[in-house]
């Protein structure tokens, strides 16, 4: 069983900064890539950021790219995602997910990843 448990949301305002975090515990495996995705309220779960098991290789999202950095540390088995110039937009439910093994194919797309954390809510005030 693995768990992903996603933390740091909260209320910022615009062009604030918040740091997400997503620990993973439990019978992980050796290797894996993490993403982060956002659901807005009636709208439909979005890619926001990739990152390699390595850490070497990172994607984002139009919207976020310049603004939100992701990165890693494998002897914590955390995942992180700093939010920077934060705008009303990013507002969202945000998820950390796992996919085990490294590689860059699909890496925008849900169905890809195995495992998911619970989510973690992002209010931004304009």
């Amino acid at each position: 069983q693995v768990q992903l448990v996603a933390s740091g949301g909260g209320l910022a305002q615009a062009g604030g900064s918040l740091r997400l975090s997503c620990v993973v515990s439990g019978r992980t495996f050796t290797i894996y890539d993490m993403g982060w995705f956002r659901q807005a309220p009636g709208k439909e779960r979005d890619f926001v950021a990739f990152i390699s098991w390595s850490g070497s290789t990172t994607y984002y999202a139009d919207s976020v790219e310049g603004r939100f950095t992701i990165s890693r540390d494998n002897a914590r088995n955390t995942v992180y995602l700093q939010m920077n110039s934060l705008k009303h937009e990013d507002t969202a439910v945000y998820y950390c997910a796992l996919r085990s093994g490294t590689g860059s194919d699909w890496y925008q797309y849900a169905y890809t990843y195995n495992y998911w954390g619970q989510g973690t809510q992002v209010t931004v005030s304009s």
